[in-house]
């Protein structure tokens, strides 16, 4: 049944270059964009015209094999691709299998068998925590999501969207509300296209709305992502995750993170210790690069929060389901 809503691949190479889909003009325009080398991938990333932990990770893999074919020293490109975004753990990882095979003496051949490897393991880990995250969910349910977690953020099919669209495919999840997630929309932009192209029955709300929804009681789980997992469960996503955990606490609806093994990053102790990343002002002070506040204005725009393990009653990867996460219950899991 989870095979039902899954059409969109995102991220895709050709052969001698990477393809990708433009996530800054969606739902206006459907732009897709090659890049030839890894320079190309890494403002790709930088730019947010590919995002999504996942995506990152694959995208930044495809630019290590483009690096290999053009025979350059491979140090510089994996040090420019691993600085574009702070965060999201994925993209280390994904570089750091990268790696390992050039260490192992892997030649442009054996990088792109890697990074093909990373992208289908990535779409059969999604199609596996649709599975487990859904079974969680009572027949007959609403949900809320927040940002794109879907197959615009993947290899295809989604994490958190991934539950969702195998929940709506088997019954368990009949409303989906999605956030806008200010500054960048990408609820409003990228995962409402998504929800209305794979024909699933959705809304949107103001990010503002999610407590006064939650108090309807028209919603029993929150569903997001995560860019990285530190190793007591605290989690690092999108900002204005952390208050949508608080609100679900206190209505008393489920809150789901789910995402990738490779998300986990057991050397990471706490969600103090993960970077934050702000970035440009601006992206507050504009809506679709038109300045909407007054000259002069300052603001503060931080793009993460950190959302607590003790307010998180599920933490779905391709591994398991961890219920009411510890620091014991990650170590059990995922443990090195």
């Amino acid at each position: 049944m989870t095979m039902t809503y899954d059409s969109i691949r995102a991220v895709q190479w050709l052969g001698d270059r990477l393809r990708l889909l433009d996530q800054r003009l969606l739902p206006r325009e459907e732009r897709w964009f090659e890049c030839r080398d890894y320079r190309q991938v890494t403002q790709a990333i930088k730019e947010l015209a590919v995002r999504g932990a996942p995506a990152i990770g694959i995208a930044a893999a495809w630019g290590v094999v483009l690096a290999a074919r053009e025979g350059l020293p491979l140090d510089a490109p994996l040090a420019e691709l691993r600085a574009a975004r702070p965060t999201a753990v994925n993209l280390m990882w994904a570089l750091d299998r990268m790696k390992t095979a050039i260490a192992q003496g892997a030649d442009t051949t054996a990088l792109e068998r890697e990074a093909q490897a990373i992208q289908d393991e990535d779409l059969q880990a999604n199609r596996r925590m649709g599975d487990l995250g859904a079974a969680l969910i009572s027949p007959g349910s609403g949900v809320l999501t927040h940002c794109n977690t879907g197959s615009l953020a993947t290899a295809g099919f989604g994490t958190a969207l991934g539950v969702i669209r195998a929940g709506a495919a088997n019954g368990r999840i009949e409303r989906v509300y999605a956030g806008e997630t200010r500054p960048w929309q990408q609820g409003a932009r990228l995962t409402m296209w998504e929800l209305v192209r794979d024909g699933i029955p959705a809304r949107l709300i103001a990010d503002s709305a999610a407590a006064h929804l939650m108090r309807s009681g028209e919603v029993q789980w929150v569903i997001v992502g995560a860019d990285r997992i530190a190793a007591n469960g605290d989690t690092a996503n999108k900002i204005g995750t952390y208050q949508l955990a608080i609100a679900a606490r206190h209505h008393g609806v489920k809150f789901m993170v789910v995402a990738p093994s490779s998300t986990v990053d057991m050397a990471t102790a706490s969600g103090d210790d993960i970077e934050i990343e702000l970035r440009d002002a601006a992206e507050l002070l504009s809506v679709g690069g038109q300045r909407t506040v007054v000259e002069g204005a300052e603001a503060w725009n931080p793009v993460f929060d950190v959302t607590p393990a003790e307010l998180i009653d599920a933490i779905v990867t391709e591994r398991g389901v961890i219920e009411r996460p510890t620091a014991a219950a990650m170590q059990a899991m995922f443990g090195r």
